[in-house]
Protein backbone atom coordinates (compact mmCIF):
# COMPACT_ATOMS: atom_id res chain seq x y z
CA UNK A 1 0.00 0.00 0.00
CA UNK A 2 2.74 2.50 -0.94
CA UNK A 3 1.33 3.94 -4.08
CA UNK A 4 -1.78 6.23 -4.98
CA UNK A 5 -3.21 3.70 -7.38
CA UNK A 6 -2.01 1.10 -5.27
CA UNK A 7 -4.42 2.29 -2.33
CA UNK A 8 -7.15 3.40 -4.91
CA UNK A 9 -7.87 0.23 -6.22
CA UNK A 10 -7.78 -1.67 -2.79
CA UNK A 11 -10.72 1.33 -1.88
CA UNK A 12 -12.73 0.31 -4.85
CA UNK A 13 -12.11 -3.66 -4.16
CA UNK A 14 -13.82 -2.90 -1.01
CA UNK A 15 -16.50 -0.54 -2.03
CA UNK A 16 -19.27 -2.76 -2.04
CA UNK A 17 -18.88 -2.65 1.77
CA UNK A 18 -18.92 1.42 1.77
CA UNK A 19 -21.96 3.63 1.81
CA UNK A 20 -23.71 4.57 -1.39
CA UNK A 21 -24.39 8.44 -2.79
CA UNK A 22 -25.80 10.05 -5.70
CA UNK A 23 -23.16 12.31 -7.41
CA UNK A 24 -23.63 14.72 -10.38
CA UNK A 25 -20.57 14.84 -12.30
CA UNK A 26 -19.56 18.78 -12.54
CA UNK A 27 -17.16 20.05 -9.60
CA UNK A 28 -15.76 23.40 -9.07
CA UNK A 29 -12.39 24.43 -8.53
CA UNK A 30 -11.93 26.91 -5.60
CA UNK A 31 -9.15 29.05 -4.50
CA UNK A 32 -9.99 29.29 -1.10
CA UNK A 33 -13.09 28.30 1.24
CA UNK A 34 -14.51 31.83 1.56
CA UNK A 35 -15.21 31.64 -1.85
CA UNK A 36 -17.92 28.93 -0.52
CA UNK A 37 -18.48 30.91 2.80
CA UNK A 38 -22.26 31.62 1.37
CA UNK A 39 -22.93 27.68 0.63
CA UNK A 40 -21.86 26.55 4.55
CA UNK A 41 -23.27 27.15 8.13
CA UNK A 42 -20.55 24.61 9.40
CA UNK A 43 -17.02 23.24 7.85
CA UNK A 44 -16.54 19.57 9.00
CA UNK A 45 -12.34 19.17 8.28
CA UNK A 46 -10.53 15.75 8.14
CA UNK A 47 -7.06 15.53 10.17
CA UNK A 48 -4.79 13.84 8.44
CA UNK A 49 -3.68 15.63 4.58
CA UNK A 50 -6.28 18.31 5.29
CA UNK A 51 -4.92 19.84 9.05
CA UNK A 52 -1.99 18.06 9.37
CA UNK A 53 0.53 15.72 7.98
CA UNK A 54 1.32 12.90 10.35
CA UNK A 55 2.78 15.18 13.42
CA UNK A 56 3.21 18.15 11.19
CA UNK A 57 0.37 20.93 10.46
CA UNK A 58 -0.01 21.94 7.18
CA UNK A 59 0.81 25.46 6.37
CA UNK A 60 -2.41 28.02 7.36
CA UNK A 61 -4.54 25.54 8.35
CA UNK A 62 -4.92 27.21 12.01
CA UNK A 63 -5.19 30.65 10.43
CA UNK A 64 -8.14 28.83 7.99
CA UNK A 65 -9.56 27.77 11.18
CA UNK A 66 -9.38 30.85 13.18
CA UNK A 67 -11.03 32.93 10.28
CA UNK A 68 -14.20 30.84 9.46
CA UNK A 69 -14.87 31.42 13.10
CA UNK A 70 -14.68 34.97 12.99
CA UNK A 71 -16.94 34.59 9.89
CA UNK A 72 -19.57 33.07 11.90
CA UNK A 73 -19.27 29.40 10.79
CA UNK A 74 -18.99 26.64 13.48
CA UNK A 75 -15.88 24.22 13.47
CA UNK A 76 -15.96 20.45 13.45
CA UNK A 77 -12.72 18.12 13.08
CA UNK A 78 -14.02 14.85 12.41
CA UNK A 79 -10.96 12.76 11.96
CA UNK A 80 -10.56 8.43 11.70
CA UNK A 81 -7.69 8.34 14.72
CA UNK A 82 -8.01 5.89 16.82
CA UNK A 83 -4.77 5.38 18.47
CA UNK A 84 -5.55 8.01 21.79
CA UNK A 85 -9.09 8.68 23.23
CA UNK A 86 -11.18 11.97 22.86
CA UNK A 87 -8.57 14.19 25.07
CA UNK A 88 -5.47 13.09 23.29
CA UNK A 89 -7.10 14.08 19.93
CA UNK A 90 -7.43 17.16 21.27
CA UNK A 91 -4.35 17.71 23.05
CA UNK A 92 -3.01 16.93 19.79
CA UNK A 93 -4.18 19.92 17.84
CA UNK A 94 -2.84 21.97 21.06
CA UNK A 95 0.33 20.85 19.66
CA UNK A 96 -0.15 21.60 16.43
CA UNK A 97 -0.90 25.06 17.49
CA UNK A 98 -4.37 24.92 16.70
CA UNK A 99 -7.26 25.86 18.81
CA UNK A 100 -9.94 23.24 18.87
CA UNK A 101 -12.69 22.96 21.74
CA UNK A 102 -13.25 19.30 22.67
CA UNK A 103 -16.98 19.75 21.97
CA UNK A 104 -15.68 20.68 18.11
CA UNK A 105 -13.72 17.24 17.63
CA UNK A 106 -15.52 13.45 16.85
CA UNK A 107 -13.02 10.95 16.24
CA UNK A 108 -13.81 7.57 15.06
CA UNK A 109 -12.77 5.84 18.50
CA UNK A 110 -15.61 8.16 20.29
CA UNK A 111 -18.03 6.35 17.75
CA UNK A 112 -16.78 2.98 18.42
CA UNK A 113 -16.97 3.22 22.00
CA UNK A 114 -20.42 4.44 22.26
CA UNK A 115 -22.33 0.96 22.05
CA UNK A 116 -19.66 -1.05 24.05
CA UNK A 117 -21.20 -4.86 24.68
CA UNK A 118 -20.11 -6.06 28.42
CA UNK A 119 -17.44 -8.89 28.14
CA UNK A 120 -13.31 -9.06 27.86
CA UNK A 121 -12.21 -7.62 24.97
CA UNK A 122 -9.36 -7.81 23.29
CA UNK A 123 -7.14 -4.69 22.05
CA UNK A 124 -5.11 -4.36 19.32
CA UNK A 125 -3.78 -0.59 20.49
CA UNK A 126 -0.50 1.40 20.69
CA UNK A 127 1.68 0.32 23.42
CA UNK A 128 1.29 4.15 24.95
CA UNK A 129 -2.64 3.68 24.70
CA UNK A 130 -4.01 2.99 28.22
CA UNK A 131 -7.12 2.12 27.50
CA UNK A 132 -8.65 4.46 30.15
CA UNK A 133 -12.06 5.48 28.18
CA UNK A 134 -12.60 1.68 27.24
CA UNK A 135 -15.73 1.25 29.42
CA UNK A 136 -15.30 -2.86 29.47
CA UNK A 137 -12.64 -5.29 30.38
CA UNK A 138 -9.88 -5.60 28.51
CA UNK A 139 -6.77 -7.57 27.60
CA UNK A 140 -3.77 -6.05 24.83
CA UNK A 141 -3.29 -8.67 22.39
CA UNK A 142 0.38 -8.82 21.29
CA UNK A 143 2.41 -12.28 20.73
CA UNK A 144 1.05 -14.62 22.86
CA UNK A 145 -1.59 -16.68 20.79
CA UNK A 146 -3.32 -17.83 23.61
CA UNK A 147 -4.64 -14.75 24.97
CA UNK A 148 -6.31 -14.20 21.61
CA UNK A 149 -9.04 -17.22 22.12
CA UNK A 150 -9.76 -15.57 25.96
CA UNK A 151 -11.54 -12.85 24.88
CA UNK A 152 -15.46 -12.72 23.81
CA UNK A 153 -14.27 -9.95 20.79
CA UNK A 154 -11.60 -7.90 18.89
CA UNK A 155 -11.27 -3.99 19.52
CA UNK A 156 -8.78 -2.80 16.69
CA UNK A 157 -7.35 0.78 17.81
CA UNK A 158 -4.04 1.21 15.99
CA UNK A 159 -1.48 -0.55 13.98
CA UNK A 160 1.27 0.81 15.47
CA UNK A 161 2.36 -2.66 17.27
CA UNK A 162 0.33 -4.69 14.75
CA UNK A 163 2.51 -7.07 12.69
CA UNK A 164 1.84 -9.88 9.71
CA UNK A 165 2.59 -12.53 12.58
CA UNK A 166 -0.24 -10.84 15.05
CA UNK A 167 -2.50 -10.57 12.10
CA UNK A 168 -2.26 -14.22 11.51
CA UNK A 169 -2.58 -14.94 15.36
CA UNK A 170 -6.01 -13.25 14.96
CA UNK A 171 -7.03 -14.79 11.91
CA UNK A 172 -6.50 -18.81 13.61
CA UNK A 173 -8.13 -17.46 16.32
CA UNK A 174 -11.45 -16.11 14.94
CA UNK A 175 -11.02 -19.41 12.66
CA UNK A 176 -11.80 -21.49 15.70
CA UNK A 177 -14.21 -19.26 17.39
CA UNK A 178 -16.06 -16.41 15.55
CA UNK A 179 -16.57 -13.32 17.61
CA UNK A 180 -17.17 -9.65 17.18
CA UNK A 181 -14.49 -7.52 15.73
CA UNK A 182 -14.64 -3.51 15.79
CA UNK A 183 -12.62 -1.51 13.71
CA UNK A 184 -12.12 1.80 15.24
CA UNK A 185 -10.28 3.61 12.18
CA UNK A 186 -11.72 2.56 9.02
CA UNK A 187 -9.39 4.13 7.06
CA UNK A 188 -6.71 2.04 4.54
CA UNK A 189 -3.87 4.32 5.01
CA UNK A 190 -2.96 7.73 6.57
CA UNK A 191 -0.37 9.90 4.96
CA UNK A 192 2.25 10.82 7.00
CA UNK A 193 5.71 12.84 6.33
CA UNK A 194 7.31 10.19 4.24
CA UNK A 195 4.62 8.36 2.75
CA UNK A 196 1.35 6.45 4.06
CA UNK A 197 1.07 4.07 7.45
CA UNK A 198 -1.44 1.27 6.82
CA UNK A 199 -4.28 2.05 8.97
CA UNK A 200 -6.67 -0.76 11.24
CA UNK A 201 -9.74 -0.84 8.36
CA UNK A 202 -6.91 -2.51 5.93
CA UNK A 203 -6.59 -5.21 8.29
CA UNK A 204 -10.35 -5.25 8.90
CA UNK A 205 -11.37 -5.95 4.92
CA UNK A 206 -8.95 -8.63 4.55
CA UNK A 207 -10.69 -10.17 7.65
CA UNK A 208 -13.80 -9.40 5.63
CA UNK A 209 -12.36 -10.97 2.51
CA UNK A 210 -12.02 -14.17 4.44
CA UNK A 211 -15.58 -14.14 5.02
CA UNK A 212 -15.81 -13.50 9.02
CA UNK A 213 -19.02 -11.64 8.56
CA UNK A 214 -19.43 -10.14 12.31
CA UNK A 215 -17.46 -6.73 11.49
CA UNK A 216 -18.30 -3.39 12.67
CA UNK A 217 -16.35 -0.89 10.74
CA UNK A 218 -16.28 3.04 12.54
CA UNK A 219 -14.88 6.15 11.10
CA UNK A 220 -15.45 8.11 7.15
CA UNK A 221 -17.30 7.09 5.69
CA UNK A 222 -19.52 5.08 8.12
CA UNK A 223 -22.55 6.54 8.83
CA UNK A 224 -22.36 6.91 13.10
CA UNK A 225 -19.26 9.61 13.02
CA UNK A 226 -21.30 11.88 10.46
CA UNK A 227 -24.63 11.06 12.32
CA UNK A 228 -22.44 12.17 16.40
CA UNK A 229 -21.56 15.51 14.49
CA UNK A 230 -25.02 16.33 13.06
CA UNK A 231 -25.90 15.76 16.37
CA UNK A 232 -23.56 18.34 17.65
CA UNK A 233 -24.87 21.02 15.39
CA UNK A 234 -28.47 21.29 15.81
CA UNK A 235 -31.01 23.02 13.59
CA UNK A 236 -28.25 22.89 10.47
CA UNK A 237 -29.60 21.36 7.80
CA UNK A 238 -27.14 18.26 5.94
CA UNK A 239 -26.91 20.66 2.83
CA UNK A 240 -25.58 23.44 4.97
CA UNK A 241 -22.73 21.63 6.04
CA UNK A 242 -19.52 21.22 3.97
CA UNK A 243 -16.94 18.18 4.36
CA UNK A 244 -13.22 19.37 4.01
CA UNK A 245 -11.49 16.18 2.77
CA UNK A 246 -8.42 14.30 1.20
CA UNK A 247 -9.69 11.15 0.29
CA UNK A 248 -12.55 10.01 -1.88
CA UNK A 249 -13.70 6.85 -0.49
CA UNK A 250 -13.88 7.93 2.91
CA UNK A 251 -14.22 12.08 3.63
CA UNK A 252 -16.48 13.02 0.21
CA UNK A 253 -18.30 9.46 -0.23
CA UNK A 254 -19.86 9.41 3.28
CA UNK A 255 -20.17 13.13 3.49
CA UNK A 256 -22.28 13.31 0.24
CA UNK A 257 -24.19 9.92 1.40
CA UNK A 258 -25.49 12.28 4.26
CA UNK A 259 -26.20 15.00 1.82
CA UNK A 260 -23.89 17.40 3.00
CA UNK A 261 -21.48 19.34 0.35
CA UNK A 262 -18.01 18.14 -0.51
CA UNK A 263 -14.47 20.05 -0.63
CA UNK A 264 -11.61 17.64 -2.18
CA UNK A 265 -8.51 19.33 -0.65
CA UNK A 266 -5.65 17.80 -2.88
CA UNK A 267 -2.41 19.17 -2.28
CA UNK A 268 -1.26 17.57 0.98
CA UNK A 269 -2.80 14.64 1.63
CA UNK A 270 -3.84 11.23 -0.76
CA UNK A 271 -3.69 12.82 -4.31
CA UNK A 272 -0.74 14.98 -3.32
CA UNK A 273 1.59 15.48 -7.27
CA UNK A 274 -1.38 13.35 -8.81
CA UNK A 275 -4.15 14.43 -10.85
CA UNK A 276 -7.03 13.97 -8.90
CA UNK A 277 -9.77 14.34 -11.32
CA UNK A 278 -8.71 11.26 -13.11
CA UNK A 279 -9.30 9.22 -9.95
CA UNK A 280 -12.99 11.30 -9.26
CA UNK A 281 -13.87 9.75 -13.37
CA UNK A 282 -12.97 6.70 -12.15
CA UNK A 283 -14.25 5.98 -9.05
CA UNK A 284 -17.70 7.96 -10.10
CA UNK A 285 -16.96 10.27 -6.95
CA UNK A 286 -17.07 13.50 -7.56
CA UNK A 287 -16.99 16.25 -4.80
CA UNK A 288 -18.94 19.26 -5.15
CA UNK A 289 -15.29 21.51 -4.81
CA UNK A 290 -11.59 20.90 -5.48
CA UNK A 291 -8.83 22.98 -3.43
CA UNK A 292 -5.25 22.87 -3.32
CA UNK A 293 -5.30 23.53 0.59
CA UNK A 294 -7.99 25.00 3.15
Amino acid sequence: MDNVATIFDRYEAVRHRLPSAEFSSGTTAISSLHDIADHADAFVFDAYGVLNVGESAIPGASGRLADLRRSGHQIRILSNAASYNHDGAVAKFQKLAMHVESDEIVTSRDAALAGFEAGLWGCITAPQDDLSDIPVATRRLVDNPSCYDLVDGFLFLSTEAWSVGRQAHLERSLKKNPRPIIIANADLVAPREHGFSVEPGYFGHLLADQGFDDIQFYGKPFPEVYEMIEASLPGVPPDRIVMCGDTLHTDILGAAARGWKTVLVEMDGLFAGHDASAYCSKARIHPTWTLGRI
